[in-house]
């Protein structure tokens, strides 16, 4: 059962347990483009108090130097080696992990950001915002060229999808011997300021059907986007806390990580889904409404 955390002294012992804290974005510290009241005040307790902060997003359309940006307007301070997302977790997993050969190309499904990752690991490729793949006209087999060197679709959010984008994807994956099939991440819905919109699952979900297979997932709960992490910082897993509001992506990743979880309901999960007859099976280590409550510790 999760404990709920309520008095100073509940985060006051959160805070001496970890060292290292991984957020995730959208739900935790902010909404769409609207911060959650306290959690630049959290952020800098925690910095204060020397720990690590790292920012852990499922969000592929942006860059981490793009990330910043965001970060930037919104008055929250971080840094681009703190920002780990799923288009540079998947340019790191293409390059690094597969090592695919530098003549072949990935064909994208996605959006600017995930193409930029892309070229900062030296990976061609082809599609994503590309005029000619963004048109709502028809597609036709006979009216395409497909290109031989594509060795992976890589799937991600792209609020331009259309037929011809899963048409060339669907058949890079049915026709070129061993190209990979892979997803920045398999949320389901991505979370705004006014509500709910599909996610960079809902966006492949089409290829999964049609494919009759399911891609390789980067993102949160899959350990990859952990491994990018260790990588780049050394930390100790049993001092290391992971938050979060979803229990399927943030808190899974966690748990499959070794790391304690806290589940904030600022974003997607509720309150509803911790207990009674609906209850998720995944259970948090901590809950608590908001990132903002730890300010009970600034006195």
């Amino acid at each position: 059962m999760a404990t709920r955390l309520n008095s100073r002294q509940d985060y006051a012992d959160l805070l001496d347990k970890y060292d290292t804290w991984l957020f995730d974005c959208d739900g935790v510290l902010w909404q769409g483009d609207k911060l959650i009241d306290g959690a630049t005040e959290v952020l800098q307790l925690l910095r204060h108090h020397k720990k690590s902060v790292l920012f852990v997003t499922n969000n592929a359309t942006k860059s981490r130097v793009n990330y910043k940006k965001k970060f930037d307007s919104l008055g929250v301070e971080a840094h681009v080696d703190e920002i780990y997302g799923s288009a540079y977790a998947s340019a790191v997993y293409i390059s690094s992990v597969m090592k695919m050969p530098k003549h072949k190309k990935v064909y994208v499904i996605g959006m600017a950001g995930l193409e930029e990752e892309l070229r900062e690991e030296g990976i061609s490729y082809i599609g994503g915002t590309d005029p000619e793949d963004n048109t709502l006209a028809s597609f036709s087999l006979a009216n395409w060229t497909p290109d031989p060197t594509v060795g992976a679709v890589l799937c991600g959010l792209d609020t331009s999808i259309n037929y011809t984008k899963l048409s060339k994807a669907f058949n890079y994956v049915l026709r070129n011997e061993g190209c990979a099939f892979l997803a920045t991440n398999e949320d389901s819905t991505y979370p705004t300021a006014e509500g709910l919109l599909p996610g960079a699952g809902a966006i492949s979900a089409p290829l999964r059907y049609a494919l009759g297979r399911d891609p390789v997932a980067i993102g949160k709960p899959k350990s990859t986007m952990l491994d990018c992490i260790r990588a780049k910082h050394d930390f100790d897993p049993k001092r290391t806390i992971m938050v979060g509001d979803r229990l399927n992506t943030d808190i899974e990743f966690g748990k499959a990580g070794g790391l304690a979880t806290l589940l904030v309901l600022t974003g997607i999960t509720k309150e509803s889904e911790l207990s009674g007859p609906d209850a998720s099976p995944t259970v948090p280590d901590y809950v608590t409404n908001s990132i903002g409550d730890l300010r009970a510790l600034i006195s």
